[in-house]
């Protein structure tokens, strides 16, 4: 006569609780629905691709036409100052794009008519569908960035000199000066209204421009000590120096001076981190509210 002893542990199969089974397919659900936000604003830009370079790159590449092609040919610039003004055009491109990107949108969806609505009903966090907005910025940042480069070749012949040993090194800097651009852009998103647009462009795009070292290294600002430090506030600043650092080789035995890698990277990093606490936090406050 044989007899069965069976354990409980055997006896009994394990089943995840009900709790942690909600959860899961709530993460899946709400991963689906960003996924599915981000691929919508991506085709939409993809159908109006014609209007995203004019809205985004034709400042850009006015400034480099300009300043990098007729001064240099008309003999007002050195020919090498081309080689200098092409990493700010690249930065000046990205962060300005990231930063439109996130900002006109925003301001428009939380105007009267709070189109933002239909996001907010997808179901997933609200942090989320912000997070959404910078990433989708920073992809269009990088996207105008990158083509700035062929637009650049094909205008500066001759003065086009940009390293090819520093890729990986360019990249990582572009893609933080998107992210910085597009958490700015989230932020100041929020602040203003629709009919205030004029006045943002006015007090922070037009000073962005021209107090970050587009046009000029932030070395050769020692005789302004005053806007020399002044610039050090714009994170255009640090990506622009940054890029000019990656990009411009030795020219003539001449190296530019800039700033040191290591300032760069702190100065993105610290502006990636703080505007999109401070993004994400105003961003809740105005939708929920």
């Amino acid at each position: 006569m044989k007899t069965n002893i069976s354990s409980p542990e055997l006896s009994q199969t394990q089943s995840p609780s009900p709790s942690s089974v909600h959860t899961d397919n709530d993460f899946r659900l709400a991963i689906a629905a960003f996924l599915a936000i981000l691929h919508r604003d991506m085709v939409v830009t993809g159908h109006e691709f014609g209007k995203f370079l004019i809205q985004f790159l034709l400042q850009p590449l006015f400034y480099l036409f300009v300043f990098g092609t007729l001064l240099t040919g008309l003999g007002f610039a050195n020919p090498t100052f081309s080689a200098l003004l092409l990493p700010g055009i690249v930065a000046l491109t990205i962060i300005t794009t990231a930063f439109q990107g996130v900002t006109i949108p925003l301001i428009l969806d939380l105007g009267f008519a709070h189109e933002i609505d239909d996001r907010l009903l997808a179901p997933l966090p609200v942090l989320l569908v912000g997070i959404e907005k910078i990433i989708f910025a920073s992809i269009q940042g990088l996207v105008a960035g990158i083509i700035v480069f062929p637009c650049a070749f094909l205008m500066l012949g001759n003065n086009f000199h940009v390293r090819g040993d520093a890729i990986g090194l360019i990249a990582l800097i572009m893609v933080l000066a998107a992210i910085a651009g597009a958490s700015i852009g989230l932020f100041v998103g929020t602040l203003f209204k629709p009919e205030q647009l004029g006045l943002m462009f006015s007090i922070i795009v037009t000073p962005l421009i021209f107090t970050g070292c587009t046009f000029y290294p932030w070395s050769t600002l020692e005789r302004f000590r005053w806007f020399q430090i002044i610039t050090l506030i714009n994170p255009l600043t640090y990506a622009a120096e940054g890029l000019r650092n990656a990009m411009v080789p030795v020219i003539n035995h001449y190296q530019v001076p800039t700033l040191a890698l290591p300032w760069t990277f702190l100065g993105l990093c610290i502006t990636c981190v703080l505007f999109l606490i401070l993004g994400l936090r105003m961003f809740r406050k105005r939708v929920v509210s």
